[in-house]
């Protein structure tokens, strides 16, 4: 800070830490609990105290300008460890910690990620979790909505930083009585899809992305059946198999238990079978809520042994 200046007011700097953060002077307003022309109001304040411009307007958000980010490197330590013993504004026995909003697939947070996060949960962690579709769950966490986002591909461009969460394995199914009227997988890994032909094909969506790529993967050809059942949420797709309706390419986490018990009957065991890398996200920098980080952590640590 300039030589002789007085004092900075600790709001400004929380303010400013928070739209460095965020990127949007509106997610810093969300984030901090006041107005968005305050959060303006203040940042012109702190520039002009400073005589030195902090942020560059965007399109959509802002970005930071040169000085910026050597002011964010300098308080960033001080205000979160002062965050961490005094919450942002009192007593931490008075103002818990802010939850920690993830959002991510469904079935993954159903089946994987709200069973690994119990333990941070009994230490007083919390959470708000939004299930949904990858590209509006990014959108949503550049305008400063969710701190995490479970993504199921690597969001391109500097605004978002990923980081590989984990693999996840597709398999071929169907229930068993399917299973025996087309000759079991020995069929399948001597005359690769033929035999699925006419047998109804149960699918996430109209345009069948998992089943379609698993086909181009793995038996190298085009699909070309049409989906005799669309249910958007993949658990429905397991129960429907398992009830004898056809078959499906579902996730190996989501219906492992039902391999393992009959339920479901693996068609095909390939040695290359598809797979998808899924990330998490977040906006670059540290958060002002410190279980954040701890969420994330965990998270990373965990995923190693889904």
């Amino acid at each position: 800070m300039p030589d002789g200046a007085a004092p900075v007011d600790l709001n400004l700097l929380r303010t400013f830490l928070a739209v460095y953060r965020t990127g949007s002077f509106t997610a810093a307003a969300r984030l901090l609990g006041l107005s968005q022309p305050t959060v303006t109001t203040q940042i012109r304040a702190l520039e002009r105290q400073l005589d030195r411009e902090l942020f560059q307007r965007l399109a959509r958000g802002v970005a930071p300008a040169p000085y910026a980010d050597e002011l964010a490197s300098r308080i960033v330590e001080p205000l979160d460890a002062l965050a961490t013993v005094t919450g942002p504004g009192g007593s931490a026995d008075v103002h818990p910690a802010e939850p920690v909003h993830l959002a991510g697939p469904a079935e993954l947070l159903t089946h994987r990620v709200m069973p690994a996060l119990a333990p941070l949960v009994d230490k007083g962690v919390r959470l708000r979790i939004t299930p949904g579709l990858t590209e509006p769950l990014l959108e949503e966490l550049r305008a400063g909505r969710y701190d995490l986002v479970i993504s199921t591909y690597r969001p391109r461009g500097r605004a978002l930083a990923s980081v590989p969460l984990g693999d996840e394995e597709f398999v071929l199914v169907a229930a068993p009585v399917w299973a025996e009227r087309i000759g079991g997988p020995a069929r399948i890994e001597a005359d690769g899809s033929a035999p699925l032909h006419g047998v109804p094909l149960v699918a996430y969506a109209e345009d069948v992305p998992i089943v379609r790529r698993y086909w181009r993967h793995v038996f190298g050809k085009r699909l070309v059946c049409h989906p005799a059942v669309t249910m958007p949420d993949l658990n429905a797709v397991k129960a429907a198999v398992a009830g004898g309706t056809g078959f499906s390419v579902l996730p190996r986490y989501l219906c492992s238990a039902e391999l393992a018990s009959g339920v479901l009957v693996l068609l095909h065991d390939p040695d290359d079978p598809p797979i998808n890398t899924g990330f998490l996200v977040q906006r670059p920098g540290s958060s002002g809520n410190p279980h954040v980080a701890l969420v994330r952590d965990h998270l990373l640590a965990t995923a190693r042994d889904w």
